[in-house]
Formats: C-alpha cells, sequence, structure tokens
C-alpha cells in the first residue's frame, strides 16, 4: 500500500517536545542540502512502485533520505539507522519535525524498497544528487563536456578462495541441508573433511604440494561419497516436501560443480553462498587476482568549481573487456546529465572500442599520437584524474566491499 501522506507542520507546538529546526544549526552542510534535494520528485517517482491496497509502506521521503546519508557517509543499513535515531541533523533532513527517539520503521525496509522500486529507479537517486550539485552552483553543464572513463572492481565480502575450502564447504552445507530435510546419512565426513583441510594448509604452508593434493583429493573423493549418499536417500524418501526436494536438488548441483571444477574451468565457483563471484586480474603487484565484478566509473575531466563528480557508475558481469563498456558508460552518463560529451579520456584498456549512437563524441586514448594536438595532449594528461576519485569511492563510499546477496545486490550497491 502506498506510504499515508506526512502531515505538514502543526500550528499548536508540543508542550513537551522542542522542534528540530529551534535546536539545529541551519548552516549545517545536511540543513542546506535539505532545501536543495528535489523531494517531491523522488516521492512522485517512487509512488508508482506501491499498490492502493494493504498496509502501508515506509514513508518514502524517509526511506530516501536514508539511502542518501548512506551513500554520503559511505555507512551500511545499520549503521546508518543507529545514528539516525541520536542524530538530529539527520532526522531533520529526512523530513522529522520532532526529534524521534525511536527508528519508525524495520531496519530491513531499506532492503525491502531496494528490491521494490529496482536498479533503474535507484539511479535517479544519483540525478538527484548531481541536479543538486547544479541548483548549487558546484556543477555546471559545460563541466559534463569532457570525461574520464575507467574501470575497477568491487569485491565481494567472501573468503579468499581455496580449492580445499570450498570442498569443505560443500560438504558442510550439503549435510546441513540433508540433514534439515530430515535424511539420515552414513556419514556426515565434517570431521575428517576439517581435519584434511587443515593438513592442506599446512603443506602449503611448507612447499610440500605433493602431499597437498593428497589432501585434496582425499576431500573431493568424500564430497562424492557424500552426493550420492545424498541422491539414494532422497529416492528413498517420497514423501518429502517439495521445498525440501528443490534446495537439495540446487545443493547437490552446487556442490557436483565444486567436485569436479579444474582451475581455468569456464564458469569455475569461488564461494558457496556468491556463485555470481567472478577472478578478475587487473595486473596489481599487491593483489594480483580480485574477486568481485568489474564497476564502470566516469568523472568529470576538469574541475567543476564543486570539485569532481562520479558521472555514472555501473556493474558489470561476465568480466567484459573495458573497450566493450564504453558504449555503456557513455549511455548512462547521457541518460543521467541529460547530453553526451564531446571528449572521452580513456586508457590503453579500451583500444578497438564500439562507440556507437555517440557521433559527436571523440574518444582519446592515452599514449595515441595521431591527431593529437599539444592542447588536446595537455588535457589528455589528466585522464588519471578518474584514479583517486576511484580511491576515494572505496575508502571513503562504498565501492571497497560488497555485503549484498546476488547480481541484484551489485547492481543496488552503487
Amino acid at each position: 500500500m502506498k506510504p499515508r501522506p506526512k502531515p505538514q507542520d502543526s500550528v499548536m507546538e508540543d508542550l513537551f517536545r522542542a522542534k528540530l529546526k529551534n535546536i539545529i544549526n541551519f548552516q549545517h552542510e545536511l540543513v542546506l542540502l535539505r532545501g536543495i534535494i528535489d523531494w517531491e520528485r523522488q516521492e512522485a517517482h517512487s509512488a508508482p512502485y506501491y499498490k492502493e491496497a494493504g498496509r502501508p509502506g515506509s514513508p518514502i521521503r524517509l526511506v530516501v533520505g536514508l539511502h542518501l546519508l548512506k551513500h554520503i557517509e559511505g555507512l551500511s543499513n545499520e549503521v546508518v539507522c543507529e545514528r539516525w535515531e541520536r542524530d538530529p541533523y539527520m532526522q531533520y533532513f529526512c523530513g522529522e519535525e520532532y526529534f524521534q527517539h525511536a527508528f519508525p520503521l524495520e531496519r530491513s525496509g531499506l532492503t525491502h524498497f531496494r528490491h521494490r522500486v529496482g536498479e533503474e529507479a535507484l539511479e535517479t537517486l544519483l540525478q538527484e544528487t548531481l541536479a543538486a550539485a547544479h541548483r548549487a552552483g558546484a556543477l555546471s553543464v559545460r563541466a559534463a563536456e569532457a570525461v574520464a572513463a575507467d574501470t575497477t572492481v568491487q569485491e565481494k565480502a567472501i573468503a579468499h578462495p581455496t580449492e580445499h575450502g570450498l570442498l569443505l564447504v560443500a560438504i558442510e552445507q550439503l549435510g546441513r541441508h540433508a540433514k534439515k530435510a530430515g535424511l539420515r546419512l552414513r556419514q556426515s565426513y565434517v570431521r575428517v573433511a576439517w581435519r584434511a583441510a587443515m593438513k592442506t594448509g599446512r603443506y602449503l604452508h611448507a612447499k610440500q604440494k605433493r602431499r597437498a593434493r593428497r589432501q585434496v583429493k582425499y576431500m573431493r573423493v568424500r564430497l562424492r561419497r557424500l552426493m550420492r549418499d545424498v541422491w539414494r536417500k532422497m529416492q528413498a524418501m517420497p514423501a518429502l516436501s517439495e521445498h525440501s526436494v528443490q534446495r537439495l536438488e540446487s545443493a547437490l548441483a552446487r556442490a557436483g560443480r565444486i567436485a569436479h571444477q579444474q582451475r581455468g574451468d569456464q564458469g569455475y565457483e569461488y564461494s558457496w553462498h556468491a556463485p555470481e563471484v567472478e577472478c578478475i586480474s587487473k595486473g596489481k603487484a599487491r593483489v594480483p587476482y580480485e574477486f568481485g565484478f568489474k564497476v564502470s566509473i566516469a568523472t568529470n575531466l576538469h574541475p567543476a568549481k564543486g570539485g569532481h563528480f562520479i558521472l555514472q557508475a555501473r556493474a558489470l558481469h561476465g568480466n567484459p573487456y573495458d573497450d566493450h563498456t564504453l558504449k555503456a558508460a557513455l549511455d548512462d552518463v547521457r541518460n543521467t546529465v541529460g547530453r553526451s560529451p564531446s571528449r572521452v579520456a580513456v586508457d590503453q584498456g579500451y583500444k578497438g572500442h564500439r562507440l556507437t549512437g555517440h557521433s559527436h563524441t571523440t574518444v582519446y586514448i592515452t599514449g595515441q599520437r595521431r591527431g593529437i594536438t599539444e592542447k588536446i595532449k595537455r588535457w589528455l594528461n589528466r585522464r588519471a584524474v578518474v584514479e583517486p576519485i576511484i580511491c576515494h569511492a572505496k575508502n571513503d563510499g562504498l565501492l571497497g566491499r560488497n555485503w549484498l546477496k546476488g547480481r541484484s545486490g551489485d547492481r543496488q550497491m552503487l
């Protein structure tokens, strides 16, 4: 059901409570930002996602404000809700009239709201932040004529994937699903698998790879034994519920992929609870491989009055080449800003780019010599300005690690 309209400021003040506007500093950054954001547009955009009947939904102004605060401060859902309870400026930013001593909704309401509106509706938050910067004079349309684009990796919240670690988790999880379904297994193999995984780690640390491979083979054989035992017990119990059968079949399929996969196989699973994780090699000496998904970032090449802004951010699955991501990045910039940039500066990973639909956009690649004048060379040297923007987004924002579930969570995290 659609949220109930919030009552306007009452003429008669509560004798036992003071209004927030009487106890806050009106020069605070959140107070100034509240007056710039077009809240009516955000509520009108999110209202069609609610039905007319049923239980009233969470206030759109509150949920949208919490999402903005979450990305401004780089906080998780739980932390932003805790800070909202004791911060009057956060409450005033979200449209409260009096100070609230308790959080007005369930903290899982933020997750439900993201699932309700989807990825496209959340992009309006980025558009609104850029529109607010334009109203405040910090960002001009001219500043978005030249952009710098690059890709990075947002890591998933998973343990470092090792072969023996995956086999141990598969044995534990498959046995747990079988026990929950009521199957009485011949042996769970958890104790012997845990001991073999511990020995594998010690052998690898001592450079004894032959012994380590022997323990990994031992774990793989036990996992296959467990899979056959679970399958036989499933066939012998036709009274299992449909939900239990689906969960067991899904667990068996995932355990089968982990038991039979080899390094270099396409679709290699690096985590039990996050099968969408991809292994991406970025050529870094510190971290040769990163496990997550690729993200495209675009920022204004020349600083605006308010500095540099993130004009585009999108999660890219399937580990695409950088040159295949440029068109989608420029499409997002055009949808967000309202116009296509005239110049784009990229690194050498974008050689051979396929750019269609942006006839007025010129792409310059670092190191190219044809058609480069001294003026173009000077501003092309600023292509690396996107690198500190990515570092700030990872260290101070939410780009460093993704805790949300599935590919939809990957897209919603940005």
